[in-house]
């Protein structure tokens, strides 16, 4: 091994030694090097070669959620940031990842995945965001009080409007109908959810539609006594945050509320392996960001973190995927698999760490909601 290997041996071992993690070691957050060029990958191309060369098969680690949660928890959020992901945080702000015109991508990457993929990993409610657990059990309780607490905190009344931008698979949209009464629209950039939404409709009538919120389209759908935006948020962008809020403002009703369940994070970074292979042109909001887009549009009633909730949820999603990718067997493809699962357990290490992302919920009124807004937790 040549002095540079070496060397980048040392600064991999010494960062997984500040987290308790060793190489070889006998705890599940150890790792195992299959490949001796995984060192100076990794030491050169920092969290996108350390996410690639887990794909590749060049390492393992049977605990990779607890081994994100130690790293990220003990090592200055500097220490962890390389330059891709430093450089995709300054050209999110500089220029707009995220137009109309490419605002399909991450669909077409993504969301348009098989559905049957979905399907088995997210559990009936096909919920793709942050359960509630305050008080259930598994995790398709856990969605279904995710959708009342967004219900409740925006006290939708009967027979009332609300629209969700960025519905899903309409799991919001049915709830809403079959518990409220209200009437109820969801747009989505993605066909697949559109019409599998549409499909399993199950007579609520919920109204669903192939839209970014953007199009003027939208406008005649409206105007809506309610709104809400579940895990959309994350793939506005940065450049965009004012226009996000001005047009919901313009969608809402004077008297109306608008709830936002969001991922952030105080530096508004994201992750450069997550963008490439998972959620391109991908932007999380800082706090900052948020306060400063609603500025003279909206005002906000309540901010509730519910962090807590996200690693659990996501371990559920774990746990249902790979019970899924061992029924199907020599059909899904290995670098597929691991791809998938270390996208799972480093975002829920992400959240467990508590120092990095955040799952915010904001409410917002136009003009202050009358006699004060009461928090719902």
């Amino acid at each position: 091994m040549g002095s540079l290997d070496s060397a980048a041996q040392r600064a991999v071992v010494r960062a997984l030694g500040r987290a308790g993690a060793r190489v070889g070691g006998p705890d599940p957050w150890d790792i195992h090097v299959h490949d001796p060029r995984f060192w100076r990958r990794v030491a050169l191309g920092g969290s996108l070669a350390l996410g690639d060369s887990y794909m590749d098969g060049w390492w393992d680690c049977a605990a990779i959620d607890e081994l994100t949660a130690r790293v990220l928890a003990t090592s200055g959020d500097e220490q962890v940031l390389d330059w891709r992901t430093a450089a995709l945080a300054t050209a999110s702000r500089l220029l707009n990842l995220q137009t109309i015109g490419r605002s399909s991508q991450v669909a077409e990457v993504h969301y348009d995945l098989d559905t049957e993929l979905f399907a088995a990993m997210l559990g009936p409610t096909m919920a793709y965001s942050c359960a509630y657990w305050k008080t259930a059990a598994d995790l398709d309780a856990a969605q279904r009080a995710k959708f009342e607490l967004v219900c409740a905190k925006l006290y939708l009344g009967t027979g009332e409007k609300l629209l969700d931008i960025g519905c899903g698979w309409g799991g919001l949209v049915r709830h809403a109908i079959a518990s409220r009464a209200a009437r109820a629209v969801g747009i989505t950039v993605s066909a697949p959810q559109r019409d599998w939404a549409a499909e399993h409709d199950e007579g609520h009538g919920g109204d669903y539609h192939t839209l970014d919120w953007r199009d003027r389209r939208v406008a005649e759908l409206g105007p809506f006594d309610k709104i809400a935006s579940v895990g959309m948020f994350e793939h506005v962008g940065h450049r965009n945050y004012r226009a996000f809020f001005a047009t919901a403002h313009r969608l809402l009703r004077d008297d109306g509320l608008f709830l936002l369940h969001t991922i952030g994070n105080e530096h508004g970074r994201t992750d450069a392996w997550l963008n490439r292979h998972i959620f391109p042109n991908g932007a999380l909001p800082a706090t900052a960001d948020i306060s400063e887009a609603v500025r003279g549009l909206f005002v906000i009633e309540d901010w509730h973190n519910l962090r807590a909730n996200y690693d659990p949820t996501i371990m559920a999603w774990h746990a249902n995927f790979m019970r899924h990718a061992e029924a199907r067997g020599a059909a899904m493809p290995t670098r597929f698999r691991r791809m998938w699962s270390y996208y799972l357990q480093t975002m829920a290490g992400s959240f467990r760490a508590g120092c990095r992302n955040q799952l915010w919920q904001i409410v917002l009124s136009k003009r202050g909601v009358r006699g004060g807004y009461r928090s719902i937790r």
